[in-house]
């Protein structure tokens, strides 16, 4: 690291301390040479190899931007679409691996934003997996469908404290 006061070639780390968020390392360098002091931030990098072959910087806003034109119109928060977002870098960031390719971004998107909201997830999926036909939007309904008979239904606050006229007899 040159400082950038003199622009020797070497300096010295004083102090490493770690971001709030994990994602980054703070350092606190001297230079030897003039003695003069300066800090560094230290991340890594992650890099999404686009279709065209070109290599761009993994960002959270165009995972935001993406979603969000498939959640128009549905009740779903920019908070909402934040955690999609954050959720989506952890899972990409936790493959371990520097590149990735886009493909694997919007595959990455599917499983959080289903959970989001439904009606988004098709939309989102109808353009990202090129649904062709009234059939492919018939098959991804089913498999919600099939996916919610295995899951059982939460009572909400409400209903689970409602007796019934049935309840009664």
């Amino acid at each position: 690291m040159h400082c950038p006061f003199c622009r020797h070639p070497d300096s010295r780390v004083v102090d490493s301390r770690t971001s709030e968020d994990g994602t980054a390392i703070r350092r606190r360098r001297q230079c030897p040479n003039c003695s003069r002091r300066f800090t560094t931030m230290e991340a890594t990098s992650l890099a999404v190899i686009k279709r065209s072959g070109v290599s761009e910087p993994f960002s959270r806003q165009k995972v935001i931007n993406g979603v969000r034109k498939a959640c128009q119109g549905r009740p779903v928060s920019e908070d909402d679409l934040a955690m999609l977002a954050q959720k989506v870098e952890e899972t990409v960031r936790s493959m371990g691996i520097a590149e990735i390719d886009a493909d694997e971004v919007g595959l990455s998107i599917l499983d959080p934003l289903r959970e989001l909201d439904e009606i988004a997830y098709l939309r989102f999926a109808s353009v990202y997996q090129s649904f062709d036909s009234l059939e492919d939007f018939e098959t991804a309904i089913e498999v919600l469908r099939e996916d919610a008979k295995k899951t059982p239904a939460i009572e909400s606050p409400q209903e689970a404290g409602t007796i019934s006229s049935d309840d009664l007899s």
